[in-house]
């Protein structure tokens, strides 16, 4: 997170902590404004001036948990990198982000993945703004002729569901970080280059075909 500029900055990054802290203790349970005011040692009129509501309080963890992703996404897509390792950097940097927070908390990364899960309306926006950068490196790759035949929201569907491992923080929970590597993920990129598109998809059937055997 960028350094704080003003005391109401200052003063709502120590309150951050202060969320982490309680959430470091209790898990994934709801922090009312009036459990933060007094973990952190002030009154409830106090905390107002920070945060003007549990909303407000809701937007900045989330603001503070997709800091990073959000900036790598803005760094990649503005990149002068060809665009097949555009897509490479655009997945592997935030995978990686998400690695590090794993192992340095795990326990703590779980609990936000729950309270992100009570409160999806809250981190929707990034979700889209995720959907948003991936546009925009799949319409680059289509100008170079790439993924023929798709739209850009066909293109960006397929994708995400291509790499959702590498998307989902809770894959690293259950998977492991032994067999999610970015050295599979270069290789399910290259495969998205290699075979993403219209005519590729032309040559498989629709519908699967079961035979049943009596």
């Amino acid at each position: 997170m960028a350094r704080p500029q003003t005391d109401i900055e200052a003063g709502r990054a120590e309150l951050l902590e202060v969320v982490d802290d309680l959430i470091r203790k209790r898990g994934a349970v709801d922090i009312s404004m009036s459990d933060l005011a007094a973990a952190a040692g002030m009154s409830p009129s106090n905390l107002y001036r920070f945060f003007d509501s549990k909303e407000a309080l809701l937007e900045a963890v989330a603001e503070r948990f997709f800091d990073e992703k959000v900036r790598i996404m803005v760094e990649v897509t503005e990149s002068d990198l060809p665009v097949r390792d555009k897509m490479y950097e655009y997945f592997a940097r935030r995978f990686v982000v998400m690695v590090e927070k794993y192992e340095a908390e795990p326990e703590l990364l779980k609990s936000y993945l729950e309270i992100g899960q009570q409160y999806f309306e809250v981190v929707r926006g990034y979700v889209d703004l995720g959907d948003h950068y991936l546009a925009l490196i799949v319409a680059e790759a289509m100008e170079q002729g790439y993924f023929t035949g798709l739209s850009i929201d066909e293109a960006v569907s397929l994708i995400n569901q291509m790499v959702h491992c590498y998307t989902n923080p809770e894959a690293i929970i259950y998977i492991g970080v032994n067999k999610l590597r970015v050295e599979k993920l270069s290789r399910i990129i290259d495969a998205i280059f290699n075979g993403l598109g219209a005519q590729a998809s032309a040559r498989v059937t629709k519908e699967p075909h079961f035979k049943i055997v009596s």
